[in-house]
């Protein structure tokens, strides 16, 4: 009879529905709920007491967040637990001793999240009965500080001008000399492509309004054979008279302008000999290069190679008189239009200024209107050139016509496929639609574009990857590299780079205040408020939302 009412009594308890759950069985990390890339990740850890959880329920846990007047819910994926006595493969709670259960969370996340509360819902099925616990509150609040992130601040990769206001080419021309002598003849200044063809060019410069003549240098040689103390006289004999005929042509010419003329002479060119007997079809010059790897002495290395008899005549014939003589080299700039003077071309007639001009002509403004007139008279007057095309997108970027922008990289890349500008571009344009995969398969192909390191730290931040986002970032001192340093929690660094920002917006404040409350600087935390909402009035009620800053009176 005993057994009988104790069996009862077992049953009864059994099918007893559960009690509710309280908030204080479960913990939540993180506490407030913390945006991560696009998503709001959470784990909620149940821990159930001692004879609490019915042997045979089966609970499933669905976690919600519900937030704005009108009180939206969203639903993140449900989660079952049961009671030993439950045939299943969900985790079990003991009735004696309870248990503990984490209960993964997710929510995509919505800027109306800042302020809600995180609850459970509860349904059970106990045996044949199912029915409904009242839902607990288990979390309050998302800090969405890496929402700052922020493509639309990344400078598009310019492609660069390739104009040069100076153009430095050299000149040059050789007066030959024969053995032993060191007068200019006059055949040598008769000879076509030689000091005759050089006179008419610097003649031509010194007449030209664009031209200017930077220098003339004289270099003066003398073969290696005859002795060191003999040659030394020659060459400098040689290096006076180039030096003489110069300054009288000059003169005779009327060169106003020459520069700087220079001169150095050099007594024996083993160096020159050495590269022609190299370059020569000469039978022995191995022989002949191996003498002047071992003899280091001039005067010995002559009478090595004198000693060659089978060759010292070939060598005379045909190696040493190219090493008796002048090269004269005229160093002349072109001078092409100056900053004023472009602009004004630009104003007046643009047609008359060519692709570099044009793309340079963008570079001096700083007004972001006039650089997008500017690249779009280039891509008009220029369109089969990518740059102009990529520069126009970039000035469409800057000021938020994203449409275009895309368009104009689009045209682009099509002129030029592999063109790093477009294609780094283009994956600013995918990391502002979320397409992640796609951004980050243009970054690594654009890995040579200026400005690929803060745009691939933007990617890591939405990706969540906050070290490697640092990393990508380096010495970057703009607002998505400071936000990086915050999420790593590196707060003093983060001030140094929100310091350093060149050109401080509301932004730039708002995360000061943000690195203020993290530091428990109360005094820094209103100023730069202040500082951000006088920017962009909007951030106040951002502000106000922010578990930030949940431990100040913000108003």
């Amino acid at each position: 009879m005993y057994l009988a009412v104790g069996a009862a009594v077992a049953l009864t308890g059994c099918n007893k529905k559960m009690s509710p759950f309280a908030s204080d069985y479960f913990t939540t990390e993180p506490t407030p709920l913390e945006v991560v890339g696009d998503n709001v990740p959470a784990t909620v850890t149940a821990n159930v007491p001692q004879k609490f959880f019915k042997k045979n329920a089966e609970v499933t846990v669905t976690p919600y967040l519900v937030f704005g007047a009108d009180s939206t819910k969203v639903a993140s994926k449900s989660f079952t637990f049961q009671g030993e006595k439950v045939k299943g493969n969900n985790p079990v709670i003991n009735y004696e001793n309870g248990g503990t259960v984490s209960i993964p969370v997710n929510f995509v996340y919505q800027p109306e999240m800042m302020e809600s509360d995180l609850c459970l819902d509860f349904s059970v099925v106990q045996g044949k009965k199912s029915y409904v616990l009242p839902s607990v509150k288990v979390g309050e609040g998302v800090i969405a500080t890496s929402t700052l992130a922020d493509a639309t601040t990344v400078t598009p990769a310019t492609a660069a001008d390739k104009y040069q206001r100076v153009i430095n080419e050299k000149y040059d021309a050789d007066i030959m000399f024969l053995v032993n002598q060191a007068n200019v003849r006059a055949s040598e200044l008769k000879r076509d492509g030689g000091i005759k063809d050089l006179n008419a060019t610097i003649m031509a410069a010194d007449t030209t309004a664009n031209k200017e003549i930077e220098g003339v240098h004289v270099s003066s040689f003398a073969s290696p054979e005859g002795g060191v103390e003999f040659n030394t006289k020659l060459s400098e004999k040689r290096e006076n008279a180039t030096v003489d005929y110069l300054t009288k042509n000059f003169k005779k010419e009327e060169v106003g302008n020459y520069g700087e003329l220079t001169s150095e002479f050099t007594p024996q060119d083993w160096e020159g000999f050495q590269r022609l007997v190299s370059e020569s079809n000469i039978q022995d010059k191995e022989l002949i290069l191996s003498v002047l790897s071992m003899y280091k002495d001039p005067e010995q290395r002559e009478r090595e190679i004198r000693n060659m008899s089978s060759v010292f005549d070939q060598l005379a014939k045909e190696i040493l008189p190219q090493l008796r003589y002048s090269r004269i080299t005229a160093s002349i700039n072109t001078i092409g239009r100056s900053d004023e003077e472009i602009m004004a071309q630009y104003k007046s007639d643009a047609t008359q200024l060519s692709v570099d001009e044009l793309l340079y002509c963008a570079t001096l403004t700083d007004n972001v209107d006039e650089k997008e007139a500017i690249y779009a008279t280039a891509a008009k007057q220029y369109p089969n050139d990518y740059r102009c095309f990529n520069n126009l997108g970039m000035a469409q970027y800057q000021k938020g016509n994203y449409e275009d922008a895309k368009a104009n990289f689009e045209k682009s890349a099509k002129l030029a496929p592999n063109n790093a500008e477009a294609t780094m571009n283009l994956g600013l344009i995918k990391l502002m639609d979320k397409d992640y995969n796609g951004a980050r398969q243009a970054f690594g192909s654009a890995a040579e574009a200026e400005g690929i390191n803060d745009a691939m730290g933007v990617y890591y931040l939405r990706q969540g990857d906050y070290q490697t986002a640092v990393k990508a970032f380096g010495d970057s001192k703009t607002n998505n590299a400071a936000l990086a340093q915050i999420l790593v929690k590196d707060y003093s660094k983060a001030k140094a780079t929100l310091e350093a920002v060149k050109a401080p917006n509301a932004t730039t404040y708002y995360m000061l205040a943000v690195v203020a409350a993290r530091t428990n600087n109360e005094q820094a935390v209103y100023s730069n408020l202040q500082k951000a909402y006088s920017l962009d009035a909007n951030l106040k009620a951002r502000a106000q939302a922010d578990k930030e800053f949940a431990n100040y009176n913000i108003r």
